[in-house]
């Protein structure tokens, strides 16, 4: 009697049950009338009730089944070549429409296929068959990607009246100045980036938004930007007008003055005489290479005074191309590529911050004991495929760079390795040069270098001098393929884990070739004179790291016998 008073007393106290999620959303249905699951068309995939993705399917026509709940629709890589507008006008929620790569013309897109996604945010029509942009597009959309298409035209409600547009993506069309009407932005004053490149303009466009921040312009047929063309962006940080026909006559000392932000601007590939006056101060990317630049004056750098890297390369400064202290005012330039021109010496008074010197490929036939003097900092010297002979090298030309990593003199015409090296260096490249020996002396210094060049010299091994190794304990590559070595060379670094000689002369592998290099892990011996028994039976013993042996190209497949690979560490902590 007690047990049924008590459950009918908690019967009349309990709260009533909580409504599932659908009973909350349809109330007046009863149990049988509850609405069907969420459909989803054929083939693909719904991973939310706002999300649908078509992706890849070969479809041909536009779904018919798509929820009206949708947010975010993907078509791409498809073969649709139209947009019905009862389809589209259906799904009023949609924020993200993806039809990248499609088939999808100017004529099967109605001028009010979009009208109805008055929610729409991110839109991607690129590489599809538009010869026109669409006349319409939303006043809530924040991206727009038209790129890869066949555009011609803009027009001004394209993109013009979007208060939220942040990007714009048209590179890779057919536009010229004609398709880009002067309003093509008005009313959009939130555009941070635009791409234009691989299009047909001629000069840069007027009446670009005044927020941007990136604008590219590559690859057109740029000969001009009118004057106060960029006057108004001036929160303009990255400017790419490289691959274009730009001439002095088409810039002026007010074209990029009033980009008081900018940081990066690439002009080469572009047929430039002079660098640009009028460069801001808060640059620091000049990107100049592949011009044609005879002359560097000083006072057009002035204004530039935060450039960090200069690039020259490819263009004709010779001889007098780079006066004395022309780049002195850049105190804090890191990086100067000078490649490919026609200097006869490293060019004097350079900044003495800078980090990195890029100087192959011109005509440099001397180093005197002060020319490097005035860069104290220099981490990385390239003067690799120059006119370098050992004569013209003084001895103590590298000794003032005690920061110096890495030297490339490949390339040159060097007989003996220079002397005054810093024991800074990691990487030493010598190789293509005409080294006939090697002296211990002046390898001694260098106990931090890890990788060394010799390649494609004329080294034999009684031109390695007894001892050449033996200070160098840290390193870790050698390289010494393409010369006249008979045999493996003795005493090798202890440290050295990968190991060159392949092109040479070798024809015997002794027993205790590798005795002083437990260590290795690669071996290059392809191309000598080994037969199938040239390498004796122990020459791997104690290799234990030993996975690469190459001996492809000598005159019998010769065997090779690894030993077992050491066993692996157990980690700390480790069962």
């Amino acid at each position: 009697m007690r047990l049924s008073l008590l459950l009918l007393l908690l019967l009349l106290t309990s709260p009533p049950p909580t409504p599932s999620m659908e009973d909350a959303a349809f109330p007046h249905l009863g149990e049988s009338s509850r609405p069907p699951p969420r459909t989803c068309p054929p083939r693909c995939s719904c991973p939310r009730a706002d999300t649908v993705h078509c992706n890849g399917l070969d479809l041909q026509v536009f779904p018919d089944n798509i929820t009206r709940a949708a947010q975010h629709l993907s078509l791409q890589n498809n073969q649709l070549q139209e947009l019905p507008y009862n389809e589209l006008s259906r799904l009023s929620s949609l924020r993200t429409l993806n039809l990248h790569n499609n088939l999808i013309s100017s004529e099967g897109l109605p001028d009010e296929a979009f009208e109805s996604l008055t929610q729409l945010q991110h839109i991607y029509v690129a590489h599809n068959k538009l010869s026109v942009a669409p006349q319409f597009l939303p006043r809530s959309l924040r991206v727009v990607d038209l790129a890869a298409n066949q555009v011609t035209e803009i027009f001004p409600l394209t993109f013009g009246e979007k208060p939220a547009l942040r990007s714009v993506y048209l590179h890779n069309n057919q536009l010229s100045n004609a398709g880009l009407p002067p309003d093509a932005f008005h009313g959009s004053e939130a555009v941070t980036t635009l791409s234009l490149s691989s299009n047909r303009l001629s000069y840069l466009p007027p009446s670009l938004p005044p927020s941007l921040e990136r604008l590219h312009l590559q690859n057109n047929l740029i000969s001009k930007v009118p004057r106060g063309a960029l006057s108004r962006q001036t929160h303009l940080r990255e400017l790419y007008l490289q691959h274009n026909q730009l001439t002095d006559s088409g810039l002026d000392a007010t074209t990029f003055s009033k980009l008081h932000h900018l940081e990066y601007l690439d002009l080469s590939h572009n047929q430039l005489a002079s660098v640009p006056a009028g460069l801001p101060r808060a640059l620091a990317v000049l990107h100049l290479g592949r011009n044609r630049i005879r002359w560097v004056e000083a006072s057009r750098l002035r204004g530039a005074r935060g450039l960090r890297y200069l690039l020259l390369q490819h263009n004709q400064l010779g001889a007098t191309g780079l006066p004395a202290g022309a780049l002195r005012p850049l105190r804090g330039l890191h990086t100067l590529h000078l490649y490919g021109n026609r200097l006869d010496r490293v060019p004097p008074m350079l900044p003495r911050r800078l980090r990195a010197l890029v100087l192959p490929h011109n005509h440099v036939t001397t180093l005197g004991a002060r020319d490097l003097a005035g860069m104290p900092g220099l981490a990385e010297l390239n003067l690799a495929y120059n006119r370098l002979v050992s004569a013209r090298v003084h001895r103590r030309a590298f000794r003032p760079l005690r920061a110096l990593r890495s030297l490339d003199l490949a390339g040159n015409q060097l007989t003996r390795v220079p002397g005054g090296l810093p024991g800074s260096l990691h990487t030493l490249r010598l190789q293509r040069n005409q080294l006939r020996a090697l002296e211990p002396e002046l390898l001694a210094s260098l106990d931090q270098l890890r990788e060394l060049s010799l390649a494609h010299n004329r080294l034999r091994i009684g031109d390695i001098g007894p001892g050449t190794w033996h200070e160098l304990q840290a390193l870790q590559v050698l390289d010494l393929s393409h010369n006249e070595l008979s045999f493996v060379p003795p005493d090798l670094p202890e440290a050295l884990e990968e190991l060159h000689l392949q092109g040479n002369r070798i024809s015997h592998v002794g027993s205790e070739a590798f005795l002083s290099t437990p260590r290795l892990r690669a071996l290059f011996l392809r191309a000598n004179r080994l037969h199938m028994t040239s390498i004796a039976p122990e020459a791997f013993l104690g290799l234990l790291h030993l996975s690469v042996v190459d001996t492809a190209g000598n005159p019998e497949q010769v065997l090779v016998r690894l030993p077992p690979r050491a066993p692996r560490q157990p980690q700390a902590g480790g069962p």
